[in-house]
């Protein structure tokens, strides 16, 4: 193998293990974000609240499209990603009412 792959092949390996961090913290952070949300949810059927806020969800996705911006993130996958996970927020409140 010539210097230059093998260069190469080091700077590949560098950039797929820091990838494979940022994926732990993907999950561990979105496994955090979904246990407060169900102690939400929790508290939403509690007291008869209904499991979803429209006007908040409204403004979240703002919010994180305007961060996405920030960040160099196309803004319409921010909005897609936060829709879905938004969607899945809702069904678990919905458990929760039943």
């Amino acid at each position: 193998m010539s210097d230059d792959v093998t260069r190469a092949a080091a700077l590949l390996a560098e950039h797929r293990n820091s990838i494979d961090r940022l994926d732990a913290i993907l999950v561990y952070t979105l496994a955090e974000r979904f246990k407060q949300t169900q102690a939400v949810g929790k508290l939403k059927a509690e007291h008869a609240l209904p499991p979803s806020d429209p006007a908040r969800e409204s403004k979240q996705i703002e919010r994180l499209q305007q961060l996405a911006k920030d960040a160099d993130l196309d803004p319409a996958f921010a909005r897609k990603f936060l829709t879905f996970v938004i969607s899945e927020v809702i069904r678990h409140h919905e458990t929760f009412q039943k």
